[in-house]
């Protein structure tokens, strides 16, 4: 049956009794008898779906600031004026460090990590107590299913989670920093979900070779392609012009290789993409023709063509794939207040290639010096002086520019920080998050983690920022809107061949800093903070938000629906921890989900003195000692739906 928002009410029914996986006992039959009680038919439809908001968490229940907590119940609303009302639940497929089934009769480490020949990397800074390295920072999922797909151990629907691990953030001597320095993992879940009740079950745990990409370096956010592939990201991408050291290239590279100096930084900062086999495994590949930033997470227009990126650095950019690459010029107007005109964007063409054709070079051995030369102080104050070079800021730091003759590729591609503000792009954006599309409304969306530094005007970083010009920072961070549109131009006068560029850009929604208020919270708890994960749901009309915060105690999985501009928390994460894993699934096998994981639980900062001494003990003992972190889905308590 076609989903539209003609949706019958029998099949919403059958929808979110299940939604997301809303796993009721005799799903199918409590339908038909909540049909025959309100009188319904199928010429009743779904008219809107909504969902309450939980109080945030508080030391008067502690336990529940030390897992993951649900209080919130959704509600689908019909054309006729009755409703069923679902409460949810989390659901975890497994917590890292679990032993899972490989589906070949063994078992292996949930977020282990694997060196490039794939042998497990051992953690051995505890004396005689060697075990594998396994992530505490799960993060981007999808959730789809495979033509013909057949895995044994299958009882149900085949369908399939990709998971991938952002990285670890401290050996198991608590003391070792292990961040950047392991190749991240990527997974392919074989589930079992039940027909009859949409309940999913984990069968089987692939680990995905990623030797064919020269490893994975800190994959973050993702998303599903429309043409059903798990976009990865790899964010932070390793400064070729930097010492091997302090971007932890060298480190990284013995424990890919077994060699400080063999990973090159230029394979790493790309868009991985990993397709699912019908046998639960998977292959991988890499986009270099997509730009070299801080991938965060990116999102393919309805067109199958246009892409807009995520790009989580302070001095970052706004910027599009469309076969050529596109960066943004934000113009003025630039605003916070949701009341306030959009500002208008336009658009730099950076260049265009193959990914074949940059792979080629990286491979070919370019080296960062044959295609610009950088310098940290200004060349024209030196003797002789020499004017010819640019001032840029990267990572708000100033650095001065000069292209080589002829390396125009070769920088918009590998070095496009750079390059973009050579052309002139704004690069004025801090922590540019998550981005998501509203198809129906041509509307897309992208988090700001953090409104400060760059966005912020007199700060020496906001000098290449174009029309981003705040009078003050905002930490907590906003969600803006993208206006999206066809037949705009570059800045050549081309019209660039895309019926979904961003024309203009406002705030949606915004946090608000505070005073620490009794329990540390420094952002309004009652309001986003560092917006991270963010993913539509078309049928729900629902905004979905992952925090990243340092400003609450506890982060929170928000619901904002866009009609009726009701924010909701729907979910709280353990203190210290970051909500990540975010993938809204309208429809599965006749299902709707909301996949979630959550990173690093236990990891206190000052916002944490009121709550640490408590909470410590609690978070370790859920949690494998704060090594481990869990994968799964918001569900429905096993109850049945209230009908009114």
């Amino acid at each position: 049956m076609k989903h539209t928002a003609d949706t019958s009410r029998r099949h919403a029914l059958k929808l979110f009794a299940g939604m997301p996986l809303f796993p009721l006992a005799g799903t199918l039959s409590a339908s038909t008898a909540l049909l025959a009680a309100c009188g319904g038919g199928d010429d009743v439809v779904m008219k809107s779906v909504s969902f309450s908001s939980m109080a945030a968490p508080t030391l008067a229940n502690p336990a529940a600031m030390a897992t993951t907590t649900v209080g919130s119940t959704m509600t689908v609303n019909f054309s006729n004026d009755s409703k069923v009302e679902f409460k949810l639940a989390y659901q975890p497929f497994f917590v890292t460090g679990d032993l899972v089934s490989d589906g070949k009769g063994g078992t292996v480490v949930a977020g282990g990590y694997y060196d490039i020949n794939n042998k497990p990397l051992m953690d051995t800074t505890v004396a005689g107590a060697s075990r594998q390295f396994f992530s505490d920072s799960p993060d981007g999922t999808s959730l789809l299913k495979v033509d013909g797909a057949k895995v044994a151990g299958v009882t149900g629907n085949t369908v399939f989670a990709v998971v991938q691990f952002e990285y670890t953030s401290l050996a198991q001597d608590g003391k070792t920093d292990m961040y950047g320095k392991l190749p991240s993992p990527i997974a392919v879940l074989t589930l079992d979900q039940n027909p009859t009740t949409g309940k999913l079950k984990l069968v089987k745990y692939h680990n995905v070779d990623t030797s064919g990409v020269n490893g994975l370096w800190i994959t973050c956010g993702a998303s599903l392609s429309p043409w059903n592939t798990h976009l990865s990201s790899e964010e932070y991408e390793p400064d070729a012009f930097a010492s091997r050291s302090s971007n932890f290239m060298d480190a990284y590279s013995t424990n890919l290789y077994g060699d400080a100096t063999k990973a090159n930084p230029y394979n790493y900062g790309h868009m991985p993409e990993v397709t699912v086999n019908a046998d639960g495994t998977g292959t991988i590949k890499k986009h270099y023709c997509m730009g070299r930033i801080s991938h965060e997470l990116v999102q393919v227009m309805p067109d199958n063509r246009t892409v807009m990126h995520g790009d989580d650095t302070t001095n970052g950019g706004l910027f599009m794939f469309i076969a050529d690459k596109e960066m943004a010029k934000v113009g003025t107007g630039f605003s916070l207040d949701p009341s306030a005109a959009a500002a208008a964007l336009t658009w730099i063409k950076l260049g265009s290639a193959t990914s074949a054709e940059i792979r080629a070079l990286v491979d070919g051995g370019i080296k960062p010096t044959d295609i610009m030369t950088v310098a940290t102080t200004d060349p024209a104050l030196a003797t002789p002086a020499d004017t010819s070079f640019t001032k840029i800021f990267l990572n708000g730091k100033a650095q001065w520019v000069k292209l080589k003759p002829g390396m125009e590729k070769a920088a918009a591609f590998l070095e496009t920080h750079r390059y973009a503000a050579l052309l002139g792009a704004s690069l004025g954006f801090t922590k540019m998050e998550g981005t998501t599309v509203n198809i129906k409304d041509k509307v897309a969306y992208s988090a700001l983690a953090a409104c400060s530094a760059s966005m912020v005007k007199g700060q020496a970083s906001n000098a290449i920022a174009g029309g981003i010009q705040l009078d003050k920072a905002l930490n907590a961070g906003a969600v803006m809107a993208l206006g999206l549109q066809g037949g705009l131009k570059d800045d050549k006068g081309a019209t660039i061949n895309s019926e979904w560029m961003p024309a203009n850009i406002k705030a949606l929604i915004t946090g608000e800093d505070i005073t620490a208020d009794a329990l540390g919270n420094t952002g309004n708890p009652n309001k986003i903070a560092s917006p991270d994960n963010i993913k539509f749901s078309e049928k729900m009309r629902t905004l979905f938000i992952g925090e990243d915060s340092g400003l609450h105690v506890n982060n929170f999985l928000w619901a904002y629906n866009i009609d009726t501009k009701v924010l909701s928390r729907i979910m709280s994460i353990p203190a210290g921890g970051e909500s990540t894993g975010l993938h809204a699934v309208d429809e599965l096998n006749g299902w709707t989900y909301i996949m979630s994981n959550f990173q690093h639980a236990g990891d206190w900062g000052g916002i944490h003195n009121v709550v640490k001494t408590t909470l410590d003990p609690l978070v370790k003992a859920n949690y494998k000692d704060k090594f481990g972190a869990a994968v799964g889905y918001i569900t429905g308590e096993a109850t049945q739906p209230k009908l009114s």
